[in-house]
């Protein structure tokens, strides 16, 4: 007969790996919520290679043997765990059958311990430990060993593929009878589609299209791709930084390989620490989602522990955010049977939909719902907005109270809306706040919703076609000049504070916002923005390529500012003490901020002795510098 003995299990598993990461009241909430079974000597305990565990297996006492070949479970045994050994968690957390197979060896005591209060173990940094030295012991023992590296180690299985004619109702039968999330469209000149059970749903069954509807008339495409031989941790990052669901990989001639999504991530030892976004995607409940989500600053100082650049790190960061405002979506509209998800979609702006948001970052968002819609109805959306701002901040996310956010009409309008004011911001940008609008729409990117619904960006692809708008905006983007003043303050011991954000960052957004303007660029990524809009009149290639790093040292800066912050119990902030900077960072600053200064004042120059259309223009080459100089 079973039985739980809550403060015995909590005990025991605060010396177990990876629980020990966890709080004292979340080890008792697991305990509470566990069983503890006796198992006779031959008895199986779990074989997940027949199907995923929904729970995940520690040996309190006593001996099990492990099979971790499903091709040699008729044999004797790969592996023998002792009292303390977790059991089931790789294929709980992946999904996936992947085993082991464990069976007693000795009467023993097993606790079950169910997935979802399991799973936040293995999402902190104790957790990603504890599946690398796992992978490392299983690849010391087993033929085939599941290293997970390589984007080729991580491919579970055969992909669904069809071809660009097949019916969407065929579709939908074969990822049936395969159990598969997608399905690749292979249209047969070197590009590829997929179609997911998400876009099956959306498309066929809430806009009733004809179930002999083609593949290519409702797949996405193209699909982001990744190279068979890149390693798991770059994959990870196209994953996260294209903001799709799945990933294809292809070998060196472009032919498809196999299929991978988030939850073949969480076993690889060099993204393990990110597993966060996946536990994120599965919360159930507000409060779970809480809880889950007060661990991504620790996945932040994680993944720069383990070497990942700060550039790559706050890519991942802003993605883990992302992630945590669509759950946020989905769990307060869930709450709503008359609205539906997808009659809007949700452009996170400012650093987030730059994909530069750091842990002190304000979470700026708008929508743009369908033109359908009515007033009363979108009035009934924002009413919803105001719980998802509340679970955000619960989530540990901040949110200007008095700054863009869809409660508001101003950041919540149809497609037709929005489209009539952008037009509007680009003829009269010195009218209501055209040009400050403008700027926060630019930054704009779509992570809820049909990404081909907002117009608002289309808009502003004519930007060069309106000179006295260009003229302006420009005008603007310099006014926010690099405090000189400030860091000199910093040097001489007469100023004790730098506020990094206001007084070096972002003149070099602004720039490099209006700069990927007009040339045309439709990047968001600040350093991007400024590589493609470099070699241009307004600005040469030399100067963008400082710029950038200039950029890169500020956001390192103000990173390692921010988690030490963190570590201290302190709010987040990006005012940096003088006494936190060597005399060799000091400099630095100073440098970097007079090298900015300057550039913003050729750049003025540049504006007042030469016509708007002749910005963008990409200067003539020279043999030595590449250009003119």
């Amino acid at each position: 007969m079973p039985s739980q003995q809550p403060t015995e299990l909590a005990r025991f598993l605060a010396a177990t790996a990876p629980f020990g990461s966890l709080s004292h009241a979340e080890l008792e909430a697991v305990a509470a919520g566990s069983t503890i079974d006796r198992i006779a000597a031959g008895d199986l305990i779990v074989d997940a290679f027949t199907e995923p565990p929904t729970e995940i297996y520690v040996v309190l006492d006593g001996v099990v043997d492990i099979w971790h070949d499903p091709n040699r479970v008729a044999g004797p045994p790969d592996d023998r765990f002792a009292a303390g050994s977790l059991i089931g968690f790789s294929a709980l957390l992946t999904d996936r059958p992947v085993g082991p197979r464990v069976a007693a060896c000795t009467a023993a005591r097993v606790a079950r311990i169910p997935g979802a209060l399991a799973e936040p173990a293995f999402f902190t940094p104790g957790g990603a430990t504890f599946l690398a030295e796992y992978i490392s012991h299983v690849h010391r023992l087993t033929a085939d060993p599941p290293v997970f590296s390589t984007v080729e180690d991580l491919i579970p299985t055969e992909p669904v593929v069809v071809g660009p004619g097949v019916p969407v109702a065929e579709v939908a039968r074969r990822l049936r009878e395969r159990q598969f999330p997608c399905a690749v469209v292979d249209l047969e000149n070197g590009t590829f589609g997929i179609v997911t059970d998400a876009v099956l749903s959306r498309r066929v069954v809430a806009e009733e299209l004809a179930l002999d509807t083609p593949a290519r008339a409702v797949m996405e495409h193209p699909a982001p791709t990744i190279a068979l031989s890149e390693s798991a941790a770059e994959a990870l990052l196209v994953l996260l930084d294209s903001g799709a669901d799945h990933l294809l990989v292809v070998d060196r001639s472009g032919a498809l390989r196999g299929v991978v999504d988030a939850r073949d991530f969480v076993l690889s030892p060099t993204t393990a620490g990110v597993g966060i976004i996946e536990q994120v995607r599965r919360a159930r409940t507000a409060d779970d989602l809480v809880a889950r989500a007060s661990r991504a600053r620790d996945v932040l100082a994680d993944v720069l522990a383990r070497g990942l650049a700060s550039d790559r790190a706050i890519t991942v960061y802003s993605a883990i955010v992302d992630a945590i405002v669509r759950q946020s979506i989905q769990l307060v509209l869930a709450e709503y049977e008359d609205l539906s998800s997808d009659a809007f979609t949700w452009l996170s702006l400012g650093s987030n939909g730059r994909r530069e948001a750091v842990p002190c970052s304000d979470v700026d968002a708008a929508v743009s719902f369908d033109n359908r819609l009515t007033a009363s109805e979108m009035a009934r959306y924002r009413t919803a907005f105001a719980q998802v701002e509340v679970l955000l901040v619960r989530a540990g996310l901040s949110i200007d109270a008095h700054g863009a956010f869809p409660t508001r009409a101003p950041f919540s309008r149809t497609n037709a809306e929005w489209r009539a004011a952008a037009k509007r911001w680009l003829a009269e940008p010195s009218v209501n706040q055209g040009s400050i609008m403008a700027s926060l729409l630019v930054d704009g990117r779509p992570i809820h919703g049909d990404p081909g619904l907002p117009e608002v960006a289309r808009v502003f692809t004519d930007f060069r076609r309106h000179p006295a708008t260009m003229r302006l905006v420009l005008e603007e983007s310099l006014s926010r000049r690099a405090k000189k003043r400030s860091v000199r303050k910093l040097l001489t011991g007469k100023g004790d504070e730098f506020d990094v954000k206001s007084h070096g960052l972002l003149p070099v957004v602004n720039v490099a916002r209006w700069a990927a303007l007009g040339v045309g660029s439709t990047e968001l990524q600040t350093a991007k923005r400024l590589r493609d809009a470099a070699g241009s009149e307004i600005l040469p290639t030399h100067q963008a390529d400082r710029l950038i790093e200039v950029f890169e040292l500020l956001q390192r800066m103000r990173l390692r500012h921010q988690l030490n912050q963190v570590a201290r119990g302190e709010p987040p902030t990006d005012v940096i003490d003088r006494d936190e900077l060597s005399p060799i960072e000091r400099s630095m600053l100073a440098q970097a901020v007079h090298e900015v200064n300057a550039i913003q004042r050729r750049m003025d120059n540049v504006a007042r002795f030469t016509p708007p259309e002749s910005w963008a223009v990409r200067r003539a080459r020279s043999a030595g510098r590449g250009e003119v100089p």
